[in-house]
């Protein structure tokens, strides 16, 4: 059966779903996407168009749709962030009937988009959390007593991807209440109309933090699962939060893996939801729990590290939505090194020495999700090596403390 795969995107995530594609069809998916991204740009593995109001739901809505009408098959579809999750689920009866994706329901998917309903829906689910407080930046003016320093994120995820201002942070850093009280006055200024996440900081570097990637079929089992340590994060301000080079099946640390395997598939079976999903943990060697961070209704930037495993995403989805085939289970404990950084920056950045001499040995075979052998764009080419060589300077310049 013929079939597109229409991805909603144009970010790093947009590009390795799209290289995917290609790799496992050897066809070019389709993007459609709100804005021009260096990650998407000068690629022959793809096509994309262009709609500055696609965040509009209405629009969004007939764009996707016009797009169903100009083809006659059916239509995978991709989602690349939250706010296209989201409309996709708010208006899955008004899509054409070509276009195939997991038919989401729109207020359990804002549970684990908002992190305030995340945290207090799933407190008593199993999974272990961080202390976590929250703020209403325009109501609120007590600050509550907590331990510096202190991690700081938007509740509303939505609300804040729309905002652009100086000085904006994926996540916040906060040493002393003096700064919690700056930063709050910021995004309250900035147009940010809801609550803030206020958590505990967990002691531990960069390698500290683990990515799980699940995908739970359309009968509710999950058949895929991944557990990677993080060794760096990336140090741009908006980017801080994505890993920048990670090990699949790897564990530099004694917390028990299996059993947070076992306590992610039980949660996310007994959760109601399809599709893939990453969960974002820090590892807390006071109580060697794998703490969980956020639970993200998609693929994460970074869950490229699937396909050398054999776990093509795109097939996968394929497999169990257009082609109704039963997935084989698969806890992918192959080891695996994921890297959107040059060795440079790994070797001088990553303060873990064990994940370091792993990364360094596993070196010249790892996969880097920006960089496909298979598109030979020359253009392409140079904008990629121009990025790796600005990592450089990202990390000399970061004020990001570990």
């Amino acid at each position: 059966m013929d079939f597109n795969v229409l991805i909603l995107g144009s970010d790093a995530n947009a590009y390795y779903m799209a290289r995917a594609c290609f790799e496992a069809y050897h066809k070019k998916a389709h993007l459609i996407a709100k804005e021009k991204l260096a990650f998407t740009k000068f690629s022959n593995i793809l096509t994309i168009e262009y709609h500055e109001d696609l965040w509009n739901e209405q629009y969004f809505v007939r764009i996707v749709n016009e797009y169903a009408q100009k083809n006659n098959v059916p239509i995978l579809v991709v989602s690349t962030n939250e706010t296209y999750s989201l409309f996709l689920a708010k208006n899955q009866n008004k899509f054409a009937e070509n276009l195939i994706f997991f038919k989401q329901d729109a207020n359990l998917i804002e549970t684990l988009m908002n992190k305030e309903k995340f945290y207090k829906n799933y407190k008593k689910s199993g999974l272990p959390f961080p202390e976590t407080y929250y703020f209403d930046v325009t109501k609120d003016q007590l600050i509550p007593t907590m331990k510096y320093p202190i991690i700081l994120k938007p509740a509303n995820v939505i609300m804040y991807n729309h905002l652009s201002f100086e000085g904006k942070k994926k996540i916040y850093k906060i040493s002393s209440e003096d700064e919690l009280k700056e930063t709050l006055e910021l995004l309250k200024k900035s147009g940010y109309k809801d609550r803030m996440i206020l958590q505990e900081f967990i002691p531990g570097n960069d390698s500290y933090l683990f990515d799980s990637v699940v995908y739970v079929d359309s009968k509710g089992k999950v058949k895929v699962i991944s557990f990677a340590q993080i060794g760096i994060q990336e140090r741009k301000k908006s980017m801080v939060g994505n890993a920048a080079a990670l090990i699949n099946g790897y564990n530099s640390f004694d917390g028990d893996v299996t059993k947070a395997k076992k306590n992610i598939i039980s949660f996310m079976e007994k959760l109601g939801m399809n599709g893939f999903f990453e969960i974002d943990m820090k590892y807390d060697s006071r109580d060697k729990e794998f703490k969980v961070l956020e639970i993200n209704a998609r693929q994460g930037r970074c869950s490229y590290y699937l396909v050398p495993l054999k776990a093509n995403l795109i097939q996968i989805m394929a497999e169990d939505l257009i082609f109704h085939k039963e997935i084989p289970f698969m806890d992918l404990k192959e080891e695996v090194l994921l890297s959107f950084i040059p060795k440079k920056v790994l070797k001088k950045y990553v303060s873990n020495e064990a994940f370091k001499k792993k990364a360094l040995s596993m070196w010249h075979k790892r996969v880097s999700p920006m960089e496909c052998p298979l598109d030979k764009n020359f253009k392409r080419f140079l904008l990629m090596k121009k990025r790796l060589w600005h990592y450089n300077k990202e990390y000399e310049n970061s004020d990001w403390e570990e």
